[in-house]
Order: C-alpha cells, then structure tokens, then sequence
C-alpha cells in the first residue's frame, strides 16, 4: 500500500500516524515544503521517500510532486494530511488521481462551510443554531437578528477556530459588523448559545462504524479565549454520555464519513433553548474531518491509556482494529479492552504577556508525579494556545480544576 502523507511534519507529534503506517508495512511518501534535514529523526526513520516542493500552496507543484511518487512506486492508495489547512488540496489531488478512500473534490463544501453542513444535521434530525448567510444581503441579517435576539454571533463561513469570529451584541454593534466590507460575503451569522463545547473525537471505518470515541471538553468561549489573549485550559474525558456518542453517530451517519479520524463539535447548553432542548442536551456546532488541533489526540492516548494513532493506521491498513478504550461499546469491528486505566487528561497553558503567581518550575515540581507532556507550543499555535504548556493526567475532575487555577492564578 502506498500513503501520501502531506506536511507530516506538523504537528510534530504527527510522525506518529506515519510511524503506524510503516510498522503496519505501508509505503509512507512524504511531501511538505521544509528541508529533509529539519524533520525530525522519528519522522525520517517512517517515511519510504520524502519530496520537498517550495511551496505547499502551489497546488502544481504538489500535482507534480504526487505524479512523481505515483510513476515511482505504483499507484497511490491514501492522500491525507489530517490537517484542517490541506482537507481542500486533499480532496483536489484525490479526484485527480482518482484515489477513492478519501473525501472527493466534490464532498469539500459540506465539511468546510458552516452554511453547508446546516443541511446534514437536519438530514440526521440533529439540534443545531439558527444561521443566516451574510452573502443574503444586510436586510437578512437584521430580520434575523431581530428573530433570534442578541448577541448573535458572526463567523466565516469557512474557518478553523475562533478566527474572525465577531459577538454581536446590539445593533451598534451590528453596524459595525456590516463594515468589514467585501469579506462579509463570505460571512454567516448563528444565534448565540452558551455551554460548554463537547467534542466527539472519533477514528471511523468504512462501514461509518466507530473503531473509537471519546470526549473532549472545551471552555464554552474559545473566541473570547482567542481575541482577548485568555489562558486556555481543556480536557479529555474518561467518559461518555451516551446522548453525545448517540448524536456522535448520528452526525457520522448523516454525513457519510467513511475511514477518517473526526473531531466533531457539539454545544452542552447551560439553559432550556426553544427548539434545541433542555439543559445539559446537545446542539451541533461544526463537523472537522480531521483529529482534533494541537496534541490533543496525544491527550485521548493518555485519557484511556490507547493509541489512536495505531487505531487510525490499522483502519488504514485493515478497516479495523485490536485497540480500543475500556469504556467504548463494542461495534462491530471494535474490542473492549476492560483492563485499560481511565484519566482526566487536562491542558492548561500560559501566556508570555501575563504574570503568574506560580513559577513554570514550580508547576513542575507541584505536578511532577501527573505531568505527562510540558513545552513551548509552536509560533504558529501559540495565538490560540498560549506559549507554555502544561498537560496532566489525573484522576478525578476535582483534581483537574485544582490543576487549572494553580497554573493560571495571577501574580
């Protein structure tokens, strides 16, 4: 089997998924825009043969580079990057190819477009915000504003995170909004809904069948996290609530995800919503064709005390796999393993522009027993993430928020 592995290289701790690759016996081709000698030993020692192109953006030059690899080693079975940046140039260089365990040119729209994905959750009756497109026209918004109510929330269409993400929260502020210009076309605005965002992280087969699931919990604003500078802290849960992986599911059904790592997103609403539910149900928030960001998927590994980057290359390679966490249900092509240790793995980090009552060296000693990963995040990472972080696995949840405000108390 040969695997192109586009810009395996970050985040680092991808040379993982390639390292799974190669031990299941698969040809991994690597093709990124940095020097062969600035990746990573791990990285080099996974790889069959790694192409540098001078510029990933350049979709001829990653044509090209694929065509190379192609008359070199026989046709090509996988393209992926599991990056949110690459699932459009993906998708491109599949249909190309004609490569066909892979989302399609055609399928893009669906999962990258917030407008777009509004449709597949009502397909699987699946609780998701009002939404209105911005491209309809100001008269549009304005109604829909006066419908919903503020705050109402302004986001691209197509995006990753809270970047360019807008709280509306009066017609002033509405006003403003109107004046980004030319980009507002490519706007949508939602209602606003406050709760936690719980996210089902999920590696699927090819039959849409769950080889794994897990929960991870996200602060309720990321964007107020993003705009203001905020410490972040979040967590993998030991658990699951079976209305989330039911609606998990649901959302995979509807769809059609078949042989992909996916981080979809849910709000847990903090009130009764007319429409959407009581208290504690879930809403839909976005669908991500890919693991979840950062070093999260090392997060769910040390959660359940698995590895989904072997799970992730056994479907790959075979459409199933022996690992599996303690808690998941069994499906058909997934193991129950009972004697797998559960953990609250959390993630606290630090911004360089505050000042902490806690020294980073104190936050080591304190938690030198939990801490299973402590580094400076990557530049392009930090604006999101902050620049120091802290991860733990620990036992309970009273032990993870002890943990939070012990990293971010302030000076």
């Amino acid at each position: 089997m040969n695997f192109i592995f586009i810009s395996p290289h970050f985040p680092h701790t991808y040379w993982e998924f390639c390292n799974r690759l190669k031990q299941n016996g698969v040809n991994v081709l690597g093709i990124a825009d940095v020097p062969y000698d600035s990746l990573s030993t791990n990285l080099r020692n996974s790889l069959t043969e790694y192409y540098k192109v001078g510029n990933l953006e350049n979709y001829d030059e990653v044509y090209r580079a694929v065509a190379f690899l192609a008359f070199k080693y026989g046709r090509i079975d996988w393209i992926e990057s599991n990056n949110e940046y690459w699932l459009g140039q993906d998708a491109r260089l599949r249909t190309d190819f004609n490569i066909t365990t892979g989302l399609q040119a055609k399928d893009v729209s669906a999962i990258r477009e917030k407008s777009a994905m509004k449709a597949y959750y009502a397909k699987g009756g699946i609780p998701t915000a009002r939404q209105v497109q911005c491209s309809l026209g100001k008269e549009a918004v304005t109604n829909f504003a006066k419908e919903v109510g503020f705050p109402i929330i302004g986001k691209p269409n197509i995006g990753v995170g809270a970047g360019g993400t807008h709280k509306i929260n009066n017609e002033e502020d509405l006003k403003r909004f109107f004046e980004i210009g030319s980009d507002l076309q490519q706007y949508v605005v939602e209602e606003f809904i406050t709760g936690d965002i719980c996210s089902y992280d999920a590696i699927i087969d090819s039959q849409m069948q769950p080889l794994f699931e897990s929960m991870t919990v996200w602060p309720p604003s990321i964007m107020d996290i993003v705009n203001r500078q905020l410490d972040l802290s979040y967590y993998v849960s030991p658990t699951m609530p079976e209305s989330l992986r039911s609606l998990g599911r649901r959302t995979v059904e509807a769809f059609g995800v078949k042989s992909r790592f996916v981080h979809l997103e849910f709000f847990c609403i903090d009130r009764e919503r007319k429409g959407l539910g009581a208290k504690g149900d879930f809403v839909a928030l976005e669908v991500n064709m890919r693991p979840a960001g950062g070093y999260t998927p090392d997060m769910i590994n040390f959660a359940h005390s698995t590895d989904v980057y072997r799970i992730w290359a056994d479907m790959v390679a075979y459409d199933k796999s022996q690992t599996a966490s303690s808690y998941q249900h069994n499906t058909s092509n997934a193991l129950s393993l009972p004697w797998r240790n559960e953990y609250y793995c959390a993630f606290a980090s630090r911004r360089d522009i505050h000042s902490y009552k806690y020294t980073d060296d104190e936050v080591r000693r304190r938690y030198a027993n939990d801490i299973v990963m402590c580094e400076r995040m990557p530049e392009i990472l930090s604006g999101a993430m902050g620049q120091q972080m802290f991860t733990v696995r620990l036992k309970t949840y009273e032990e993870v928020e002890m943990f939070v405000a012990f990293v971010h108390e302030k000076a």
